[in-house]
């Protein structure tokens, strides 16, 4: 089995003070060593700008840049030209997803309807050039109508051409170890790496996993509940569960983990330390 990747994913910054952030912690996270720097792409493209310009600036400092790729309001012919920027500036690697149409535009216009779409046209036409991850669901997509079309929606994305795939953030290993055997058995073997969230605001947290159909164990919500307002327990709470979940998972095979840091690194930081992750020498 090869070594384990470890990977951290930014959200482009909305303004000046946001980028200079952003580019502290980078810096700070480089110490660790990721083994590349994913940069989301916003609701119906919101953020389209800021995810090329930010990519190509992790690019240029000589880290690996990963930007993600959107179907939603995305024609071909844009995706084409993004396609060829990042190939000329060196990139290799890529997420393509379905996305989020912006709140009160479900039905965004464009030319993919799935990310296999999106998958399919990057192969066709860049050949082996890119590497391409793809999300995965251990929960079940909050869209899909049953675990079942979920899992092969999954698995035709795979087959459209996918290398890999990194896990929406969960806290119940148990869901992530049953979504890859259970894809396994439908001839699905590619590399699953879970998606880990720090956690150091439960309210925050909350709203993010009911929108996007995360659970969060009803003993741990029940714990970050009693926290109240103290900031402080509910992270070093979080640390010490989240760490446990990133042990429990490397043990029972996973390929890796990709931190979602939001834009903070000390969080990410912290939970490498706890779960004994490599630091490079020197």
């Amino acid at each position: 089995m090869p070594p384990a990747l470890f990977s951290v994913e930014f959200s482009p910054p909305r303004n000046p003070e946001g980028v200079e952030k952003l580019r502290a912690t980078r810096t700070e996270l480089a110490a660790v060593g990721p083994a590349f720097y994913s940069v989301t792409f916003g609701a119906g493209g919101s953020t389209r700008d800021g995810t090329l310009s930010t990519t190509l600036e992790i690019q240029q400092a000589g880290l690996a840049a990963v930007p993600h790729i959107s179907c939603v309001a995305s024609t071909r012919a844009y995706v084409r030209e993004l396609l060829q920027t990042y190939r000329d500036s060196g990139i290799r690697h890529l997420v393509a997803l379905r996305g989020d149409a912006p709140s009160g535009m479900a039905g965004a216009a464009g030319d993919f309807r799935y990310a296999a779409d999106l998958v399919e046209l990057v192969r066709a036409e860049h050949g082996d050039w890119f590497h391409i991850e793809v999300a995965a669901y251990p929960e079940t997509h909050p869209q899909a109508r049953t675990p079942a079309e979920d899992l092969q929606n999954f698995v035709r994305k795979v087959r459209a051409g996918a290398d890999s795939a990194i896990t929406q953030y969960f806290y119940n290993a148990d869901a992530y170890l049953r979504f890859v055997d259970e894809v396994a058995r439908l001839g699905c073997t590619v590399p699953i790496v879970p998606g880990i969230m720090p956690i150091t605001n439960f309210t925050q947290l909350a709203r993010f996993s009911d929108n996007c159909g995360a659970e969060i164990p009803r003993w741990m919500r029940r714990r970050l509940e009693s926290y109240g307002d103290d900031r402080a327990a509910i992270r070093a709470f979080g640390a010490d569960a989240v760490a446990a979940l990133c042990r429990r998972l490397l043990e029972h095979g996973a390929p890796g983990l990709h931190f979602y840091t939001m834009n903070a690194s000390a969080p990410t930081l912290e939970l490498w330390r706890r779960a004994g992750l490599p630091v490079p020498r020197g």
